[in-house]
This record gives structure tokens, C-alpha cells and sequence, in this order.
């Protein structure tokens, strides 16, 4: 298959688009040293990555900025650190900062004459809000946890994704799923009989950073170290007919 088999990309936003690791880390890093604990972003993102999974598990109805604070005080329990309540607050408000990766927009809009553009994403209306403005595009549907009422990976997510797709008109294998978190995506994806492509922005660090290892070996369609690198594929595809 070719990438211009496809006329919908559904996108994960956060690790994906949005810099969430940074996002994470500009926090839980000046938390961590105010407690005297010596980790490393990299150690902390890693330890903070099972408290998040299991938090949007267990807790499937909370909004995103409470799942945040309950990941810290967690976090917290696991080092024997204090969690003030001003410090979960921190956690829970700082989505809007986080920034886009810098190849998103442009990328973003490049693919959108091409594409419909969809956002399947573990976060509230709120926060994907303000992430949107800085992504800077107009999508043309957003499902969140929110309204979904579960976090991914869960498979109601990607239920609820290919039921937009279907709402939308889509055709049966025209929609391609794009995602950083092997994780949260591409193992239900794949489930789902999506096509995915793994945008893989770790691909010069070590580790999985704050995703959890995927459950299962799992083998994307398509990898590219960024954004920009799918959608420069896309022009050599259509290039060459």
C-alpha cells in the first residue's frame, strides 16, 4: 500500500503532535528536586508512565487534569515524597503550556489538503482546546476521553474512532491511524484492523519514556522519526503517481 491509499489520518495529539514528555518533565523535574530526590527526567517520566496507565484505567470517567494529579500523588507514594495540593494543581493546569513539537504545524497543514484530519486523544475538551491553537489547523473531528468516557487503549476508543469514520463517510480502509505511543495506539490499533504509522519520536533516546512498554510485539505499517518526514512521504508518493 501507499500512503495515498488512505483520505482520512486520525492522529494521537499528545507525544504525537504536542511535546507532552517536555511538558511532563518542566513539571515532575522541579517538583522531584524541591523533595531532594535525584532523578533524572528520563527516570522520572519512566516511573510516572505506570502511575498514568493504571490511573486512566482504574479511573476511566475522570477528566484528564484529574488524572494528572492522581498520577503525581502517586508518583509521590512510590518515592516517599510529598504531593502538595498546589503541586497536583501544577500538574493538572499545565497542558495548555505544553508546546507543539516544532515540525506539527506545518505538517499538519500540509496533510490537510490532502486528508480529513481526525484527533483521537486521552485528554479533556479543555485542554485539547488550547493544544489545538497551538497546532494551529483545523480538524475535522475531535474524540476525547472525555466524551468517550474511556482512555485509550482502550478498544472503546478505537471503536468510537471508526464509528466517526464510518459518520464521516470514510471508507473501509481509507483511515490511517498516526501515533507515537506504541502503547496507548498502535497495540489496539492494529487490534481495531487499522493501518497505522508510528511517528517515532524517541528514536534517538533509549527506553519508552513516558509510555509504558507495548504489551505485545506489534509491527507499524509505516515509521518515520517525525511529523515532517510523513508528510515529505506523502509528496514523494504522489510525486510518483
Amino acid at each position: 500500500m501507499k500512503l495515498t491509499d488512505f483520505d482520512a489520518m486520525s492522529f494521537d495529539c499528545y507525544g504525537t503532535l504536542i511535546d507532552w514528555e517536555y511538558g511532563l518533565a518542566t513539571v515532575l523535574g522541579p517538583w522531584a528536586r524541591t523533595r531532594g530526590l535525584q532523578l533524572d527526567d528520563e527516570t522520572l517520566l519512566a516511573a510516572y508512565s505506570t502511575h498514568e496507565a493504571r490511573a486512566e484505567a482504574d479511573h476511566p470517567g475522570e477528566r484528564y487534569p484529574d488524572i494528572l494529579a492522581r498520577s503525581l500523588r502517586e508518583l509521590g507514594r512510590q518515592f516517599g515524597a510529598e504531593v502538595t495540593d498546589d503541586d497536583a494543581q501544577r500538574l493538572a493546569t499545565s497542558v495548555p503550556d505544553w508546546p507543539a513539537f516544532p515540525d506539527s504545524p506545518a505538517a499538519l497543514t500540509t496533510l490537510s489538503t490532502r486528508y480529513r484530519l481526525i484527533i483521537l486523544s486521552n485528554v479533556d475538551r479543555d485542554s485539547f482546546a488550547a493544544s489545538n491553537q497551538r497546532l494551529g489547523v483545523t480538524f475535522t473531528s475531535v474524540l476525547t476521553a472525555q466524551e468517550i468516557g474511556s482512555y485509550k487503549p482502550s478498544p472503546r476508543n478505537f471503536a468510537a474512532l471508526l464509528a466517526e469514520a464510518g459518520r464521516l463517510g470514510i471508507g473501509d480502509g481509507r483511515l490511517l491511524h498516526v501515533a507515537q505511543s506504541l502503547f496507548h495506539d498502535h497495540v489496539p490499533a492494529k487490534q481495531a484492523g487499522l493501518r497505522t504509522v508510528w511517528i517515532n519520536r524517541r528514536h534517538d533516546r533509549l527506553g519508552w519514556g513516558a509510555t509504558p512498554a507495548p504489551p505485545a510485539h506489534i509491527v507499524p505499517d509505516w515509521e518515520f522519526p517525525s511529523l515532517q518526514a510523513l508528510a515529505d512521504a506523502v509528496a514523494a508518493d504522489v510525486a510518483t503517481g
